[in-house]
């Protein structure tokens, strides 16, 4: 398992000093309490801090035209779940997480997969420091933040449209579970917005997240909101 993280970790620019960082990074919980062995929450709680700190220092430093809001609103696209899930995908991040027999389709798991990456830019930044690991999210994400802001796409359809709401009809809009199906492994999520107790649309998802967000959407469209 050595040599593949190592050749894994060499695709990315990555030469450790310390695999057994690394090692735990790519350790999941379900498998560490299989094998009674370290998993990546320590690491994800510190690559998530990391992570932050670098997303902020970078939009600070390269949009100095921008609002505090807009910066915020940048930031929270470029780290949340989605984003990182995608960032994950992108460098089959998926084929090197350690899982347990029960959990071994967590690959296909957006929260794993998002929740991976930040484990990996702990072990990152405790291995080789704070350069490196900006190096790497500059290859892999900051690229990203910068299209997100020419195209204006930072302000995700749940924010959109909670502005909306919020200016429009003085409320604030609440989200329902309809329904989950599946197996636990690619379940399939149906969350409801609502309007007071207006229920105004619904979208699914392979998470609640990512099914609020398509209710959001729907409900966007619905009110005919550009």
């Amino acid at each position: 398992m050595t040599d593949t993280i190592t050749h894994f970790l060499s695709t990315l620019d990555i030469q450790p000093k310390k695999i057994s960082l690394y090692q735990t990074a790519f350790t999941h919980k379900s498998f560490g309490n299989e094998k009674n062995v370290e998993n990546n929450e320590r690491l994800e709680f510190l690559g998530d801090a990391v992570l932050e700190l670098l997303v902020t220092e970078f939009l600070y430093k390269k949009f100095p035209h921008l609002t505090e809001g807009v910066m915020t609103a940048l930031r929270s696209a470029a780290v949340r779940k989605e984003s990182l899930a995608n960032l994950a995908k992108s460098i089959q991040l998926g084929r090197i997480i350690k899982l347990s027999k029960g959990e071994r389709h967590g690959y296909k798991k957006d929260y794993i997969l998002a929740n991976t990456v930040e484990a990996l830019l702990g072990a990152l930044y405790l291995d080789r420091g704070l350069r490196k690991t900006k190096q790497f999210l500059s290859t892999f994400l900051f690229p990203k933040i910068v299209s997100a802001e020419n195209k204006k796409d930072y302000i995700g359809p749940k924010s959109k449209f909670q502005e909306w709401a919020q200016a429009e009809k003085q409320i604030t809009p609440t989200y329902k579970l309809v329904s989950s199906s599946g197996p636990d492994h690619a379940k399939t999520f149906s969350m409801a917005v609502f309007l007071g107790d207006q229920k105004i649309a619904e979208g699914s998802g392979n998470s609640k997240q990512s099914a609020e967000q398509t209710a959001a959407k729907n409900a966007l469209a619905y009110f005919k909101i550009e």
